[in-house]
């Protein structure tokens, strides 16, 4: 009698296991935060990468200027790709970038630039990653197109050729 309800029993906690792994796939625990509706940029306070200066938002993006404000770090495979294109950025004269350092290790962001070069204006050190957040960054690299100290485009991911001539076109 135990050897017939051995594999029953055998059967029927697979099966049980086997629905509870299928419903368990149908439901997504992918996580998005609430989308702004101000594209105004957020206040904050940080340090810059180089002097450990701590710089004010209010004080540092100048109304008549555009920023494109970068969000990397130097262990993201995406922000190497991009590099060259922000490279490029660098030489449009009425476009400053400045770059967001996330959840990093200064010496390996300091090896990242000597490595593929520094295209930004100034950095802000952002080691736990909070002036990020407060930007509405989900990860690295994303972008933000600031003028008049409002978020006229924001970039997820890498910016590819077709995202740099939109950016060139907007700074037109």
């Amino acid at each position: 009698m135990k050897n017939k309800l051995l594999p029953i029993f055998i059967s029927l906690i697979f099966i049980i296991v086997f629905i509870l792994f299928y419903k368990g796939l149908q439901n997504t625990n992918i996580y998005t935060p609430e989308t702004k509706n101000s594209n105004k940029i957020p206040s904050f306070k940080g340090d810059l990468f180089y002097s450990d200066e701590t710089i004010n938002s209010s004080n540092f993006f100048k109304l008549d200027k555009f920023y494109l404000l970068n969000v990397w770090s130097s262990w993201c495979v995406p922000c190497r790709k991009e590099h060259v294109l922000l490279m490029d950025l660098k030489e449009i004269k009425k476009l400053k970038v400045v770059g967001i350092n996330y959840k990093d290790k200064k010496i390996n962001a300091e090896n990242f630039l000597s490595e593929l070069g520094n295209p930004y204006e100034k950095i802000i050190f952002d080691q736990e990653g909070i002036i990020a957040i407060e930007w509405g960054a989900y990860g690295v690299p994303e972008s933000f197109l600031i003028y008049k100290n409002n978020i006229i485009k924001k970039i997820i991911g890498p910016i590819n050729q077709k995202k740099l001539i939109e950016i060139k076109g907007l700074i037109k």
